[in-house]
């Protein structure tokens, strides 16, 4: 964590709510739980409850990526969107803006990871104890010595894209665990959940939410 928790101070950006699953928006900045300590507690999770009282975590971002996050506002969504995590059914698809030029156009990282323990919570690429984590990119655009990419991971491992990019010798910009020098020099990571698929729990009806990259 950087030295200071200073989430930003803005209002809750509801994409779609109805009776089984609320869809925000998620700030950069912004926990998605609550951390250790009382200076950690302001977080999404919470500030969605103050609003939707019955909504219960599904998953999570990490505190410095934007973008769109679903919660479940009954037990049975939960259990149902839960399940579809787990099974790795939810096609999600994240923007990023990478240090440099990656190159080929498109591939697959398929590396695993681990936490990086004393150096936690940086995460690492370990064969030996790591858990799988792939990841397949696609190129966008190409810009000042930078990339803009598309992420669809196919596991959900902590820092997953994080340490991806950074394997593929382009970090995120931004990035203050994995990033360096002129690459880190910016006011956010530029990382951002632009798209989640999943089937809604009451009939199971495809759906899909997106949110456009602040950056």
């Amino acid at each position: 964590m950087s030295d200071t928790y200073a989430p930003p101070d803005t209002p809750l950006d509801v994409l779609h709510e109805d009776h089984e699953i609320l869809i925000v928006n998620k700030p950069a900045g912004l926990l998605s739980v609550p951390g250790k300590g009382a200076h950690l507690a302001d977080c999404l999770i919470t500030r969605v409850q103050e609003v939707f009282p019955t909504a219960l975590l599904v998953h999570r971002l990490d505190r410095d990526t934007s973008g769109v996050m679903v919660f479940a506002l009954t037990p049975h969504a939960q259990r149902h969107l839960g399940l579809q995590f787990e099974k790795r059914q939810v096609k999600k698809t994240y923007v990023a803006r990478l240090w440099g030029r990656l190159e080929p156009k498109t591939g697959t990282v398929d590396l695993p990871l681990i936490v990086d323990w004393p150096n936690r919570p940086r995460q690492m690429v370990c064969h030996e104890t790591g858990k799988p984590a792939q990841t397949d990119w696609r190129v966008v655009k190409y810009g000042d010595n930078e990339t803009r990419v598309r992420f669809m991971p196919k596991t959900g491992r902590s820092h997953q894209l994080r340490v991806h990019a950074l394997a593929l010798g382009h970090p995120i910009l931004g990035d203050p665990f994995y990033a360096s020098g002129a690459a880190r020099d910016f006011p956010r990571l530029m990382l951002h959940s632009e798209e989640l698929r999943l089937r809604h729990p009451d009939g199971g009806e495809g759906m899909k939410f997106r949110a456009k990259a602040p950056f």
